[in-house]
Parts: structure tokens; C-alpha cells; sequence
């Protein structure tokens, strides 16, 4: 997870931002996204906790404070804060104090007289704080690559399960619970794994949740999914063909995105506009003659958010910075052959990239 010396020093260069500075000397702050980001607070997605608040107090000198309702799971013990307060709200005994959601916030300030939740929208200085934490979330910290590699490990392990073991006759979400199963053994805890397990028959279905559509040989199955943990996440994809004997049409398609995505990884650099990176991975499928054929976006930033900056597209107009974690994910889908995604991870450099994911990419 996070280090406490990481979240402190993401909550001084937080202040350094800050322009104009708040009128007190404290923010508080209640978006999860924030609470992971200064101070490792995170509330385990699989537990009765989750969906509920907690506000994070923040002082200019790096000082942290969290208040949190008392049913909280044990995941938030993990926070990197120098004071704690548990707000009761229901002990087993008698009735919950009032909406749940409202319990941390109705024992701070009954009546909300004056009170200021400094990234909630509609605060004066809410788009100023949501703002200068965006910016820095771009240039991933040590700590946080640290746990996106976390992450990919165990992403990683569900594709080679998939790899070994996809076959005609399961249905989709068949091989949904096989790739969780796989992910939470490789992960030693329970984690979310969410994102596309489907059958791609062409452009009406390029992914999609999974459903009980039995897979059938010569079937192009794309796996593009995300393992969630203490609040960052993965995102990297491998297409298969069912019964692992692609026809000359699935295997053109398969070479032409291995080569738009090698184009985008020769531009991956810190300085380099998103825009000619897009234009290098559909480059690629132009001299094939299948640009046509390339609807989305060729990539995207990465992190506690799914998508988030920098953006990867047609009208991009945002320049990679150092340290961006980053995908690159080319597809093509045909009428008649299927639907192909790949997809790596990267760290951005001065002088190019450190790939993140290391799944094979292979039709079988």
C-alpha cells in the first residue's frame, strides 16, 4: 500500500500548489479519491463499509487528521494519519444515530453551521483543490508505482489462467470466475475485478460485462479487465481465439495491432504530445488499410481513476509528463473475422517508457 512518508510529502506539495491559498489553514476533504491519495485511507469495497464517508482535516505543516464512523472495516486502519476520531454511529445495541452517511458529519457539526467540505462541489474553493490534486496525480509517486505493480502482478495471473485454460463449451462468465478466482489466489486477499469478458463477433460488440453466451470454437474472446487494490488499479488486455487455431483474417488482425502498438510505444516519452502518439497507433492500421476499423481511443492515464489523464485520442491536446502511468490499447473489429484489443501498461521516462504489464499477448 501507500507509505506514510509518501502520503506526508503528497500533502506538503499539495499546500506548495494551492493558488490562492485557503482562507484557514486546514482543508477538509471527504472525495475517497483524496483520502487514498493523502493519506492511504481506503475503505475495503468488500465489506459493509463500503460507499460510506470519512473527511480527511489536512494543516498546511503535512498534519492529518481523519474522522471516521465506527463500523468502518479494518482496511482503514492502514491510514497514514497523525490523529484519528471514531464517530459511533451504531453499536449492535440500539438504533444507528441517523443516516449512516451522515453520522461522521452530524458529530462534527450538528448543525453544519459554517462548515466547509473543501472539495465537495459547490464550495467556493472546490475547483481549486480537485484541480491541483488532478495535477499531481499525474506524476506517480514511488509508492503509488510500487502498488500498480501490485496490481498488474496479480492482473497477470488471470490472463495466464485464461491462456491454459479457456475452452469452448464455458460461458463467459465461466471464465469471469475463473479469472477472479485466479486474481484473488494471486493477490492473497479479496479484490475487484471488473471490465470486458466477452465474445467480440465485430463493431456491434467490442466487450461488455459477461453473460451466459457459451463460447464456441474459433470464437474471439477479448479479456480486458482491471484488478482494484487498496484503491488503484490495472487495465491491461489479451484477446483469444477459442480452441487456439486462428484463421489468416483473426491473425491479420492480431499483427496489425502488435504493430500500432509498437508504433505508440516508439513515441512514449515525457514531452511527447498525446496526439502524435495517437496518430502513430492508427498510423499503423492506415498502411493496412483498416483504420476504418479502429473506433476508440488508443490509450489513457491510469491510477485510482479509470480513465483519467492524460487521454489518448483523435482531438488530444494534453503533453506526457514524466511518470504518467499510461495505456496503449489498439483494436480492430470486422464484420465477419471478430473483434481484437491488446493492451499494456507503462511508466513514462525522460527517454521513453517502463512497461508496467507483462502478460503474454497471444491468440492461444
Amino acid at each position: 500500500m501507500l507509505t506514510a512518508e509518501g502520503c506526508r510529502q503528497r500533502r506538503l506539495r499539495l499546500w506548495e500548489r494551492l493558488d490562492p491559498p485557503p482562507e484557514a489553514d486546514y482543508l477538509l476533504l471527504s472525495d475517497p479519491v483524496h483520502l487514498v491519495y493523502l493519506a492511504n485511507f481506503w475503505v475495503d469495497p468488500i465489506s459493509l463499509g463500503a460507499g460510506f464517508p470519512a473527511f480527511l482535516l489536512v494543516r498546511r505543516d503535512g498534519f492529518a487528521k481523519v474522522l471516521q464512523e465506527n463500523r468502518a472495516p479494518r482496511s482503514v486502519q492502514e491510514a497514514h494519519v497523525d490523529e484519528r476520531r471514531v464517530i459511533p454511529w451504531y453499536d449492535g445495541q440500539s438504533p444507528g444515530k441517523g443516516p449512516r452517511q451522515l453520522a461522521c458529519l452530524e458529530s462534527v457539526n450538528p448543525t453544519r453551521a459554517g462548515l466547509r467540505i473543501h472539495d465537495r462541489p459547490g464550495d467556493p474553493y472546490a475547483a481549486t483543490v480537485i484541480h491541483a490534486i488532478a495535477d499531481m496525480r499525474r506524476q506517480k509517486d514511488p509508492d503509488e508505482i510500487e502498488l500498480l505493480r501490485r496490481c498488474m502482478r496479480v492482473t497477470e495471473a488471470g490472463h495466464a489462467w485464461a491462456r491454459a485454460n479457456v475452452r469452448a463449451g464455458m460461458t463467459e462468465l465461466d471464465v469471469y470466475s475463473a479469472i477472479c478466482a485466479a486474481c484473488v489466489r494471486a493477490a492473497g486477499m479479496p479484490v475487484i475485478v471488473y471490465g470486458d469478458f466477452a465474445v467480440s463477433p465485430g463493431p456491434e460488440r467490442r466487450g461488455g460485462p459477461p453473460t451466459d453466451r457459451v463460447l464456441n470454437e474459433g470464437d474471439m474472446v477479448i479479456l480486458d479487465y482491471s484488478v482494484v487494490i487498496g484503491g488503484y488499479r490495472s487495465d491491461f488486455t489479451n484477446t483469444l481465439v477459442v480452441g487456439g487455431k486462428a484463421n489468416a483474417a483473426q491473425q491479420r488482425l492480431y499483427d496489425l495491432c502488435m504493430a500500432a502498438l509498437a508504433a505508440g510505444e516508439k513515441e512514449l516519452r515525457a514531452g511527447a504530445s498525446c496526439l502524435r502518439v495517437y496518430e502513430a497507433v492508427r498510423g499503423a492500421f492506415a498502411q493496412g488499410g483498416m483504420a476504418d476499423h479502429f473506433p476508440h481511443h488508443a490509450g489513457h492515464g491510469l491510477g485510482l481513476t479509470h480513465p483519467e489523464a492524460p487521454f489518448i485520442v483523435r482531438q488530444a491536446t494534453e503533453t506526457l509528463v514524466e511518470n504518467d502511468v499510461v495505456t496503449l490499447e489498439p483494436g480492430l473489429y470486422v464484420e465477419g473475422v471478430g473483434g481484437i484489443r491488446i493492451e499494456h501498461n507503462y511508466r513514462v521516462t525522460a527517454s521513453g517508457y517502463e512497461r508496467l504489464s507483462n502478460h503474454t499477448i497471444a491468440l492461444a
